[in-house]
């Protein structure tokens, strides 16, 4: 039965058809936003909004990305965004480690306390994280906003890589540590290019969660200077929402990085994510 459904050619076209009307779905939209960033606002209100522009205006970009100050805003994001998926994939694997293999007493209960930080919602300790960030000093500084970062990152990070060293057999560690070796060496030697696959995964729930973080970054932040983009985009929906060319332009400068990202990183977010499920 196998065989026929891989030979028959009406399944091969269901099949493709399929493929191709849900990425026209997911293009789509992409290349509409694209479009209307090219359009002057009042071309946009008066002409059809499926149509292209009857005078492509490419005047929205550089008054957007001066008036939206998205050079710094830029440098923030990759800022923020690589130090917190590199801080939550290796504290968190880190911390998976000694949860999955060095067992004592205080684990489950160590682990549990991680693990609730998945059930809470951003907006249940916006009031608490805020208090808390000024009470020490870190209000307007870098440090104040990737410590929540991180600390949002690290429940995930330890519930992925705890049940997946699990999946480890024992006997490795054993054997390492009869030759000598010490637990960080066995992370990093061992268990790190192990976890590569789950690691993706994570890097890239962490990625898309920090560039796209908008609430935190506003009420932790003042100073212009630290923010990050969607800070950025967010002044183009305030007093700036009639102006529709730069609210366009100004999601398309957003969303470039993201897509590179995933263009440069295709074939290994693939394959880790192929990885991981089958592993999993």
């Amino acid at each position: 039965m196998a065989e026929i459904y891989k030979t028959s050619p009406v399944i091969k076209i269901i099949i493709y058809t399929v493929m191709i009307l849900f990425t026209l779905l997911a293009v789509y939209p992409l290349f509409w936003l694209i479009i209307q960033s090219f359009k002057t606002t009042q071309e946009y209100l008066t002409s059809s909004k499926l149509a292209l522009p009857k005078l492509w205006f490419f005047g929205n970009y550089p008054y957007t990305w001066t008036m939206g100050k998205f050079g710094i805003l830029l440098i923030n994001s990759i800022f923020y965004t690589a130090v917190t998926v590199i801080a939550v994939i290796l504290l968190g694997f880190m911390a998976a480690f000694a949860f999955a293999k060095i067992r004592n007493r205080a684990t489950p209960l160590l682990h549990g306390i991680f693990i609730i930080g998945i059930l809470l919602t951003l907006q249940s300790i916006m009031v608490p994280l805020f208090l808390m960030i000024n009470a020490v000093g870190l209000y307007n500084t870098r440090l104040g906003v990737l410590i929540p970062y991180i600390g949002l990152g690290l429940p995930m990070g330890v519930y992925l890589g705890t049940e997946f060293i699990k999946s480890i057999p024992d006997a490795i560690i054993e054997s390492a540590r009869i030759d000598g070796a010490k637990y960080l060496r066995i992370f990093f030697n061992i268990i790190s290019p192990m976890t590569a696959p789950v690691a993706i995964t994570l890097g890239i729930l962490t990625f898309t969660g920090t560039w796209n973080e908008f609430m935190l970054i506003n009420i932790l932040t003042s100073d212009d200077a630290i923010k990050s983009i969607p800070v950025g985009i967010g002044r183009f929906s305030g007093a700036l929402a009639s102006d529709y060319g730069k609210q366009f332009s100004a999601l398309v400068i957003g969303m470039v990085p993201m897509l590179a990202f995933y263009i440069a990183f295709r074939k290994q977010i693939t394959r880790g994510v192929a990885a991981g499920a089958v592993k999993g």
